[in-house]
This record gives structure tokens, sequence and C-alpha cells, in this order.
């Protein structure tokens, strides 16, 4: 069965969950013919090449691209649909398959993260305009760089957990690596003087962690409650307190987001880009992935792809 958008170009991160994904291969193959679609299955050998293997596919006709894995792999995905600052084809089909990795993306629209669901979810017509975000920033090289990304960004405290939980030993387990890069990247965080461009305006202020949402939640935590991908807009939360209030700010961010409103957490909306710079470069990480540093600009890119329900 063709779906209504054509034949898909499944592209797989074998190495999403630890490997996890790689050893679902076969039953991700066994679940697509079982859904009766026509696709081809191309598998990403490291990070980067799920990028190339999309632009190729949009090249050779394909409008409706899959990727299976984790927030990484649809990361690398999403680039692979543009080209020059523009998607390469008309409204691209972004089809996600988390396939029992970890996928924040899928949380926002309350879409199954298991196989064989994933893959019932990619037959239908069902489909959500989707917006991302446009990130340049200041790479590892000190040079420029632009990529795209889908879900939510981090500067501050929130990177520096990051960096540090993938600083630490893979036999740790992810909840352990989790709870001590958190507490190792709060140790490095200090406040800084902040400068928000937000479309015609800017905010000034000291601050310890910016969080730029366009979808909602990293790590299974709703970090954004207020991000909907498809508004238009993009949402900054500036955590303007003291470095003490991530810990004990916890339990209510834990509560499914009820972190906001507070007076210590300046909300902004945009609706064309963010920039932020800091008094020094402050590392930015987005969808989870390391990105580079301040100083940095989101730029909205509203309803480009229609990601499939």
């Amino acid at each position: 069965m063709t779906s209504p958008f054509g034949n898909l170009a499944v592209i797989a991160d074998p190495s999403a969950d630890r490997g996890g994904v790689g050893e679902r291969l076969p039953a991700l193959r066994r679940a697509l013919t079982a859904a009766d679609l026509d696709f081809r299955l191309s598998i990403a050998e490291g990070r980067g090449q799920g990028a190339a293997l999309a632009t190729a596919a949009l090249d050779e006709g394909y409008r409706y691209v899959v990727a299976v894995g984790d927030d990484a792999s649809v990361q690398d995905v999403v680039n692979g649909l543009f080209r020059d600052g523009a998607p390469i084809v008309e409204e691209p089909v972004l089809g996600v398959v988390a396939a029992d990795s970890a996928n924040d993306l899928l949380h926002s629209f309350g879409l199954p993260g298991d196989l064989d669901g994933g893959v019932r979810h990619l037959t239908g017509d069902t489909t959500y305009p989707f917006d991302v975000m446009r990130v340049t920033c200041t790479g590892p090289d000190g040079e420029q760089r632009t990529r795209y990304a889908h879900n939510l960004a981090q500067i501050g405290l929130g990177a520096n957990a990051e960096l540090a939980r993938r600083r630490l030993p893979a036999w740790l387990g992810d909840r352990r690596r989790r709870f001590l890069g958190f507490w190792r990247g709060y140790l490095g965080t200090r406040r800084r003087a902040l400068r928000i461009g937000y479309d015609l305006k800017t905010w000034e202020g000291a601050g310890f962690h910016v969080v730029i949402g366009n979808g909602q939640f990293t790590s299974g935590v709703r970090l954004s409650p207020r991000s909907y991908p498809g508004d238009g807009v993009l949402d900054a939360l500036v955590f303007t307190g003291q470095t003490s209030d991530a810990y004990t700010m916890m339990p209510r961010i834990m509560r499914h987001g009820g972190h906001v409103p507070d007076d210590s957490i300046k909300e902004l909306r945009a609706k064309i880009r963010f920039s932020v710079e800091a008094d020094r470069p402050l590392a930015l990480v987005a969808d989870g992935e390391p990105f580079g540093t301040t100083p940095a600009t989101f730029q909205v890119v509203p309803q480009q792809i229609l990601l499939k329900l």
C-alpha cells in the first residue's frame, strides 16, 4: 500500500538507545511490512549521515521521510530536509518512530514511543504543520555554524549538565549519569549578565539558565510547558533567581511543568527570532545535542514540515 504521501524513505539510527535501535532493525522491517507500506529502509552509519540520507531521498523524489531513533536521530533527518534555508521539497512529511529510544518530541504530541505503535502512526493521512528552529551559534573551532533544531534548546545550566553527563562512563547507566551530570553542571554554573533580543524588543538582566522552547519536553521533563510546536512562536524561559533555584524548583518542574508562572522566571515569546548574548560564552545544546556557545540566534521556521500523527 502506498501512503497518501508516496513511498516512505525510512532512515534508522542504529546507535540510538545505546545501540538498542540497531538490535530492533529486524523488528522494524517486520512491522513496516506488516503495515503494508511501501518503504525503503536506509541505515545511518554515524551521527550526521541521517541528514545526507534524507537529502538524497528528497532529491530522488521521495516526500515522506521517517526518522527512527531518538531526538538526535530526528534532528539529523530534519536538517536533511532543508537546503539553502528552505525545504528541498514543498511540505515534506516527517514521520518519527522512537523504537523505544528516548524521544522528547513525541511527548509533546502524545505519540507512542514503542516500535509497533510508532509504525502504526505512519499510516493514514493525518499530519500537523510543524515549526522548527534555525539556530546560529559559535562552533567548537570559533566558526559560526547554523543548524536546525526541532524541539528545545538550553543555554547555561541545562547545557552544562548535558555536557557533564556525556563525559561520564556509560557503565554508570542513564539514570545515574543524568543525576551526576546535573550536579556537576550545577557546580559549574554561575549567574551571568544576559541580553536577550526577541523580535523588536530586548530584555537585559542576570540569569543562570535559558530555555528556548519549540516543543515542551527534555529528558521526559515538561520544561517549556507553554510551547506548542506549530503555533509559529518560540518561547523563552530565563531563570533569573539564584542557582539554588535549580534544585528547589525541581519538585514543581517534575509535576508536569508546574514551575511557571514564577517571579524568578522571565517568560518571553518571539514570532520571528530570539538572540542570546552573555558576558562570556555559554554552552548551548539543542534537542540534547551540543551545538556550540553563545552568542546565538534562534529563528522561527513556521510550518514548513508536516509531522505525521
